[in-house]
């Protein structure tokens, strides 16, 4: 990761004062993720925070009384009212038997076939998925490792660009799209570096 910060150091001076500032950042990417399993706490987690959902994620689990993740299969024979009495609304008790289904037919791919994919092309296949656009599949590459995922519409990501370089407004996804452009093929440091400074200005 080296590599990674001392590109983004030199090509961006005012972020490169932050990253000097913070220190390193010790990134483990998730490499071997399952698409499915990531996606269905995903799902969960949108819109809430971290302890309610986490809460609710592990009722959902518990309906099935098992030590493994359930299968995609499982949450298809799982009726609609025992999946909302752990706490899922209807909306993701749908986007998360879309997604079993989707998982089975093949249009989500598995760890193995999404390792030799491009970035892109994962957004476009997981993005069909009821419930789930471009943010979520982004947080999910960036837990697999990816080198160049850069969550533009990301509103902590957007927030400290605007106190990184003094913006008086929150800047538009495409404002950080086109300065991004300079961080290739390391945008995904550079997120992680915003939402770390993020923090700091939060403390």
């Amino acid at each position: 990761m080296k590599k990674h910060i001392a590109h983004i150091s030199k090509i961006d001076k005012i972020l490169g004062a932050h990253i000097k500032r913070i220190g390193p950042i010790k990134r483990d990417g998730e490499k071997t993720l399952n698409p499915f399993e990531a996606l269905v706490s995903a799902i969960v987690y949108q819109q809430l925070n971290g302890r309610a959902a986490s809460v609710i994620l592990g009722r959902v689990l518990a309906l099935f009384g098992e030590s493994d993740f359930p299968a995609p299969k499982d949450f298809l024979k799982m009726s609609d009212e025992k999946l909302r009495s752990a706490g899922l609304s209807r909306a993701k008790t749908a986007a998360i038997k879309d997604l079993a289904q989707k998982t089975i037919e093949g249009v989500v791919p598995t760890s193995i076939e999404i390792a030799k994919m491009k970035d892109d092309e994962i957004v476009e296949r997981l993005v069909s998925v009821r419930g789930v656009g471009r943010w979520t599949v982004e947080m999910l590459l960036i837990r697999m490792g990816r080198h160049d995922v850069f969550p533009t519409t990301d509103y902590g990501i957007r927030k400290a660009f605007q106190l990184v370089y003094k913006k008086r407004k929150l800047p538009t996804p495409k404002v950080l799209e086109k300065h991004g452009e300079i961080w290739r093929p390391y945008r995904t440091m550079a997120s992680l570096y915003l939402w770390r400074i993020l923090d700091t200005y939060d403390k």
